[in-house]
């Protein structure tokens, strides 16, 4: 079946309806080899017969998100993918106006990995002018990550939440390169009881190690070999097993190289509280880090003993 591509809710609607081939004539013709949905309504009008896997992307898809929809595919019946850079989880000094936008090169991404839908909304689509009402993270969105982003993980949730009511997937995947917002999401679909399974798909690297990030294309050549001491920090401190252990032999690892490490944590992977001596079981050792211009994170999950 060809790509079908919606643009807003009534689209969507009637798209997620035709991904079953029962209702291709509610579309409109978009280029060649490909369909586009023009409203949004039409999105929960109908059951879709089979399951259906939700990837939800800012865009700018690169290998980890090729491996995100090939899991979602094993998974279920229909993937959707979504591209949505969502102004609402970036601060005011963040990089969203330049955040890499690559709408045609995604769509061909999609197609390739045999994605049925992509909903591509604008932000006016998403957010009313007389928005009011939001997620709240709580206290579990404002320490490691979210000490330095005050309100991301609020802006992240929020949108999931709707993406989720929008799509209404059986499955949703997200990477595990963004360690702390799946917890957030696996917490919220737990507290909000979503009937949605919540899957994390491993950090796809680089054969030096680098964690795939769409923000990698920032990199100078000098920047992203400094970068790789992210990657082998964090494989330096998995070999440890005491949690002091693992933290200083990462930290060793970053002091090498001219970056501005916001944070390095060794966190439990459910509440992302730090861990001390004497905790056994699986942890997240996670960085932050701004190399050059560009901010990066990264994780290893680990288990002590």
């Amino acid at each position: 079946m060809d790509l079908i591509v919606a643009h807003d809710r009534a689209e969507l609607a009637k798209a997620r309806e035709a991904i079953t081939a029962k209702g291709r004539d509610l579309l409109t013709p978009r280029g060649r080899d490909h369909l586009t949905a023009r409203d949004r309504e039409g999105l929960t009008e109908e059951h879709v017969d089979g399951t259906v896997a939700l990837v939800p992307t800012m865009g700018a898809l690169h290998e980890g998100h090729r491996s995100l929809i090939r899991q979602a595919r094993e998974r279920a019946d229909h993937v959707v993918v979504s591209v949505f850079v969502n102004p609402l989880q970036f601060g005011p000094n963040e990089d969203f106006s330049r955040y890499p936008r690559t709408f045609d090169a995604d769509l061909e991404v999609c197609r390739a990995e045999g994605v049925q839908l992509v909903f591509a909304p604008a932000a006016d689509e998403m957010y009313g002018p007389d928005r009011q009402v939001s997620v709240s993270a709580g206290q579990m969105g404002r320490i490691v990550e979210g000490a330095f982003r005050p309100g991301h993980f609020d802006g992240v949730l929020t949108i999931v939440l709707k993406l989720l009511h929008l799509v209404q997937p059986d499955v949703a995947v997200f990477g595990q390169k963004d360690a702390q917002q799946l917890a957030l999401i696996r917490r919220m679909a737990a507290d909000l009881d979503l009937p949605i399974e919540i899957v994390g798909g491993p950090t796809v690297r680089e054969a030096d190690g680098l964690a795939l990030s769409s923000r990698n294309r920032y990199l100078s050549p000098e920047d992203r070999q400094n970068a790789l001491a992210l990657s082998r920090a964090l494989f330096a401190g998995a070999e440890e097993r005491a949690p002091s252990a693992v933290v200083r032999a990462a930290r060793a690892v970053l002091d090498q190289v001219p970056i501005e490490v916001d944070y390095l944590a060794l966190v439990d992977p459910a509440t992302f509280t730090e861990v001390k001596d004497g905790y056994a079981g699986e942890a997240v050792l996670a960085v932050a880090a701004r190399v050059g211009t560009t901010r990066l994170i990264d994780n290893v999950v680990l288990t002590l003993v």
